[in-house]
């Protein structure tokens, strides 16, 4: 291959040489002409491989410098949209500030006076309790002795107290318009026993032994529980209707008779 290569480059030499020069015979020094242009020959081709090489490595780096261009260049006008966005929202973010500032001061006067509503609120709520018919007593003082002691903390949020304090208050509205049976106790100390109830809204609260020998209701007038076993057979009815036993059906209970106002 080499002298292939030298015979190639020996003949492209020739092809330069003027045309008469192969008329006369060569030289002694004709080969070592001939050799010196082969070398030069191949020096040149090496040296346009290299710059060849050069010129596309650069233009390789050239194309990834545009890429990179590119890419600022883009996000560039991306951070000048954003920030001129931002900008046209200043004013907007400064006039929110100044309504929270607002807001804030008249949260700091409705916390003044939205406390004391709502101790007034839990106080009645006790009285209440005390005064109504005494169903689910223990349940509905425990209720609102934990309402009491909420309002002490200060990791709860007023509108978390007031929310709890409106979510009692329509519990006890909605014991107005429920009818319920429970078994719970009956008298205090050693005369306490546990006994059936029927509440009928806040109409009547009605009771029973669990042996059925002993049948009463409470006595709003008389703040008392008063046995009358008239009522054992109403008792059964409502405690099936109730306890979802039994259908709907008209309910017998003790009523207070109604008093003559005079004027």
């Amino acid at each position: 291959m080499p002298r292939m290569r030298e015979a190639c480059a020996i003949a492209a030499v020739a092809l330069l040489l003027p045309a008469g020069s192969w008329a006369e015979p060569p030289s002694e020094d004709e080969p070592a002409k001939l050799r010196t242009l082969v070398a030069a020959q191949a020096r040149v081709q090496q040296d346009s491989a290299a710059s060849q090489e050069r010129i596309d490595g650069l233009d390789d780096e050239t194309q990834k410098l545009l890429a990179e261009y590119r890419r600022v260049r883009n996000e560039t006008e991306s951070l000048q949209t954003y920030n001129k966005q931002i900008e046209a929202q200043i004013p907007s973010q400064l006039e929110e500030m100044a309504s929270f500032e607002r807001q804030l001061k008249e949260v700091e006067t409705t916390s003044r006076e939205v406390l004391p509503l709502m101790r007034r609120m839990l106080e009645t709520l006790e009285q209440f309790v005390k005064l109504d018919v005494p169903f689910l007593p223990d349940e509905r003082k425990k209720r609102v002795a934990t309402l009491l002691e909420m309002m002490d903390k200060a990791n709860v949020t007023i509108s978390e107290k007031f929310r709890r304090i409106v979510e009692a208050y329509q519990i006890e509205m909605e014991y107005g318009r429920t009818l319920e049976a429970y078994e719970g106790k009956l008298g205090e100390g050693d005369d306490a026993r546990t006994v059936q109830f029927v509440r009928v809204g806040r109409v009547a609260l009605m009771y029973q032994t669990l042996d059925q020998k002993e049948t009463g209701y409470w006595h709003a007038e008389q703040k008392a529980w008063v046995p009358d076993d008239s009522y054992r057979s109403a008792f059964a009815k409502n405690l099936a209707v109730a306890k979802k036993l039994g259908a709907p059906d008209l309910l017998v209970v003790p009523v207070p008779a109604a008093k003559k106002v005079e004027s």
